[in-house]
């Protein structure tokens, strides 16, 4: 998929085989929310601050989109997809007179922010023989700088609908506008100047757009069908890390979305950051709290209490971009299996806990799978406890730490993507014996990097198990069993590769690693 924006057809490349897999993959994250403009339900990537804001306009006091944006990239994060969702936002609308009618343009991207302006003339266009065609500029100008940022021309369209040059059809590829009924009667006329020049001005929009109301939970679950929502990020290959900023001011994200969020996580192979919700202002309201929403999974991860702007105001806000951030830096400078709480891997020196903790609701965090945000050395606060929010759970014992859990979703993510090749492969014992030798070259490269308690690991790879009598699409069975550093005993996982994808099981029946010594 482009690295910016997906609109059609989803391109997957599939790494060359026998190739190297790669120890230390960046770790991406994904946030869906509202912001002031930009592509609605489409993944964009951007790398910095900046960027988010020329995309999708400064931080906006009705969406904690922008903070928690600003949050990541501060505290460490690198790549961030961003899903822009809204609720009723409309577009702004060009009408360009068409001798009595008009050719009624609607505005791609919705928002009061977004300004696109338009022109037509009728430069290089026969007035006998193409006398219902138009040349068409359609120009996205920011609305702080007054500058162009983003054009497109048309030329040589038609206004009649069953020309095979047709408008309508034309701005179908279009990022900036659409053609909205009815359709004009004659051919737009050309546009003009203060000093009357014919085809030097341009039209703006006769109707603001509009930003829409508050987002719902179901807004930002969305459709699996229409892609929309968080379904939005299907279109991306592998993102490691969702969060769900609070969709409104003084507005907690909702049950809804986080389960549904928690269960997308899943099937993706990814955590989920979850916010302490505002209520909660002690240590026992956020155990019980956490335990009546039935918050009980190792791919949610969250913390207590929200953090206060030093010297400035005692508003307590979430903090999950920053969590999201330190997460990706961890990964990058200390590798996933290791703790969250490491030199270097504080807060912002003006971030204070809301809340006040003694050792004793430390304990009681941790044991509800509740990570807790405490002082630090040089002003910076420290995220301690490193649990999910399987913790308790004895179906989600192993899975209780946050490294073992992210070590294992890594591990399952970069061989499932390293190892696609062999689907595509025959089947035979030496398919299986190039993939064996490919996930163990990486498991080596793993533990000299101190991911693993011992070097005592299993690697085997059937090459037919997947296969079905009733089809046939080729598969390929890969057994994993390792001891992570943080995990007192090992793990095993099980992946089934096809064309269509990867599935990840227990591994219940695997060898143990003495019987494979």
């Amino acid at each position: 998929m482009s690295d910016a924006v997906d609109r059609g057809i989803t391109v997957t490349e599939i790494a060359a085989m026998d190739q190297p897999i790669d120890v230390s993959p960046e770790t991406t994250a994904a946030f869906v929310g509202r912001a002031l403009r930009g592509p609605v339900n489409t993944p964009v990537l951007v790398t910095n601050f900046g960027e988010f804001r020329r995309r999708f306009g400064d931080i906006w006091s009705r969406s904690s989109l922008g903070p928690a944006v600003r949050h990541f990239f501060e505290h460490g994060g690198i790549r961030l997809y961003i899903v822009r969702v809204a609720n009723n936002a409309r577009g702004a609308m060009i009408c360009l007179p068409a001798s009595g009618s008009a050719l009624v343009l609607r505005a791609v991207e919705p928002g009061s922010s977004e300004f696109i302006r338009a022109a037509v003339d009728y430069d290089g266009i026969e007035d006998d023989e193409e006398a219902a065609h138009f040349n068409l500029t359609l120009q996205r100008v920011n609305p702080g700088t007054g500058l162009v940022e983003d054009q497109e021309l048309f030329r040589k369209v038609s206004y009649r609908e069953d020309d095979a040059k047709f408008v309508g059809d034309a701005l179908l590829t279009s990022t900036l506008a659409r053609v909205d009924q009815p359709y004009p009667m004659h051919r737009p006329e050309p546009t003009m100047d203060a000093g009357g020049r014919i085809g030097s001005g341009y039209i703006e929009h006769a109707q603001a757009g509009t930003d829409g109301t508050e987002l719902s939970d179901y807004d930002l679950i969305g459709s699996r069908k229409q892609s929309s929502g968080l379904f939005a990020l299907e279109r991306v290959e592998n993102f490691d890390i969702l969060y769900l900023p609070p969709p409104g001011k003084g507005i907690d994200t909702g049950p809804a979305a986080i389960l549904a969020a928690e269960r997308y996580c899943r099937e993706r192979r990814a955590m989920l950051v979850v916010d302490p919700r505002a209520e909660w202002e002690t240590a026992e309201e956020a155990v019980r709290g956490t335990r009546e929403l039935g918050y009980a999974s190792p791919n949610m991860l969250s913390y207590f209490p929200r953090m206060v702007k030093r010297r400035s105001d005692d508003i307590a806000r979430p903090v999950g971009g920053a969590i999201a951030g330190l997460l990706c830096k961890q990964d990058r400078t200390y590798g996933p299996w290791q703790d969250l709480n490491q030199q270097g891997m504080g807060l912002t020196r003006n971030l204070d806990p809301a809340v006040d903790l003694d050792e004793e609701d430390t304990h009681l965090l941790s044991r509800a799978g509740l990570n807790v945000i405490t002082d630090g050395p040089a002003g910076r606060c420290r995220v301690t406890g490193s649990v999910t929010m399987g913790r308790g759970s004895e179906g989600h014992r192993k899975f209780a730490e946050l490294p073992v859990r992210r070590m294992c979703l890594q591990i399952a993510s970069t061989v499932a993507a390293a190892t696609r090749w062999s689907v595509f492969e025959p089947s035979d014992k030496n398919l299986a014996r190039r993939v064996r030798a490919q996930v163990l070259t990486y498991f080596y490269c793993l533990n000299d990097l101190g991911a693993f308690a011992n070097d005592r690991f299993v690697v085997e790879c059937d090459s037919g198990v997947s296969d079905r009598d009733d089809s046939d699409e080729h598969g390929v069975t890969i057994l994993l069993v390792f001891q992570p550093a943080a995990c007192d005993e090992p793990v095993s996982m099980t992946l089934h590769l096809t064309a269509t994808g990867c599935r990840v099981g227990s591994g219940a029946f695997a060898p143990s690693i003495e019987d494979c010594a």
